[in-house]
């Protein structure tokens, strides 16, 4: 497959480019186009065949469900059965912006986009671009990150290219996502609701409209077993090609126990992600790289995906990677951490 690439301009936005990919998708084509998450792989979420597509060209499981990508909240009318009260409350919130919402699916919403469940996760992206493109198509756009399944996410252009180019249609280069880790899904079918996967909005934010909203065991026990109902759940995510482990704790502790690791590795190439307060402190190491500060840590999550892909680059063998608070945005961070480490995690420095 031809790809062509197609540059936009978020802030002088070239509606031709915009009609174009909206006949894109309207003829059942796939999408790259940039949210302020990371990437999305999209194709038109009421074309079954379309949707089809996207779990080929990222190798991803049929039982992981799709979000489907919306520009107003009255799309929602025709693709969900009802909005609960408390929805619509986060809705007035925090919409357009990273969070996703699990609501009961209408029968207008294939069985390919939910894989099998009766409900479908929903959101309303504030990325420039991605907005005109919304606007522009009214259609529910179905799309996952564009990566290849099981690898960390895209947060620019570069590396969408790197995992997808050739598997696509179009790839909008739009940039460098800000938030740069996943929308925060929430459960609105169940009450309390609960948060399937924690994003930039957090847990402390919600509680401001719903007090008693709850976290899913499964963002910390990646094993429990459940039949996903959110991406990013069930399988082994945002994973480099190396070995990674997590060491959290006292972070004096932290630093002296992955010094004492990288001594003992003879014969493996190691890269430590540190942070900006840490990173002067380790010695020896084959790829030291800073997240950011965890004064920041905004930063660190925007930094996360692009440092795991560096690791990549580098061909190492082994990552040793400073934990966080499980607290706020830090959950949020940790969880993509944890998933990237395949729950190898050190706790109780």
């Amino acid at each position: 497959m031809n790809t062509e690439v197609i540059k936009i301009d978020a802030n002088n936005i070239d509606e031709n480019k915009i009609k174009k990919i909206t006949e894109a998708f309207s003829k059942g084509k796939l999408v790259v186009f940039p949210t302020e998450t990371v990437y999305g792989l999209g194709a038109n979420g009421l074309d079954e065949e379309a949707c089809k597509k996207i779990f080929v060209a990222k190798g991803r499981p049929q039982d992981n469900p799709l979000i489907l990508h919306i520009a107003e909240v009255s799309q929602l009318d025709e693709l969900v059965e009802e909005i609960p009260d408390k929805a619509k409350d986060l809705i007035e919130m925090f919409w357009p912006g990273p969070l996703t919402l699990i609501l009961k699916k209408s029968e207008r919403v294939s069985d390919v986009v939910t894989a099998g469940l009766s409900t479908v996760a929903i959101r309303m992206p504030s990325h420039k671009i991605a907005r005109e493109i919304l606007k522009d198509c009214m259609l529910p756009i179905a799309a996952p990150s564009a990566n290849i399944s099981g690898r960390p996410s895209t947060t620019s252009f570069r590396r969408v290219v790197e995992d997808l180019a050739s598997k696509v249609d179009i790839i909008v280069d739009g940039g460098r996502s800000d938030v740069g880790i996943e929308s925060t899904v929430v459960d609105m079918t169940v009450d309390p609701p609960m948060i399937l996967r924690p994003g930039k909005v957090t847990k402390e934010d919600m509680e401001v409209l719903i007090p008693d909203i709850e976290i899913d065991k499964a963002i910390i026990d990646s094993n429990s077993g459940e039949v996903p109902k959110s991406p990013g759940q069930k399988y082994r995510h945002y994973a480099p090609k190396a070995e990674a482990q997590c060491f959290v704790g006292d972070l004096d502790k932290v630093v002296k126990e992955i010094n004492k690791r990288v001594s003992e590795e003879k014969s493996r190439k190691v890269a430590v992600l540190a942070t900006d307060e840490t990173v002067a402190d380790y010695k020896n190491v084959d790829l030291l790289l800073s997240l950011g500060s965890r004064e920041n840590l905004e930063e660190v999550a925007g930094n996360l995906f692009e440092m795991l892909r560096s690791c990549d680059d580098n061909n190492v063998d082994l990552i040793f990677i400073e934990g966080f608070e499980f607290k706020g945005i830090g959950a949020s961070i940790m969880n993509r951490i944890l998933k990237a480490c395949g729950g190898k995690i050190i706790f109780g420095l």
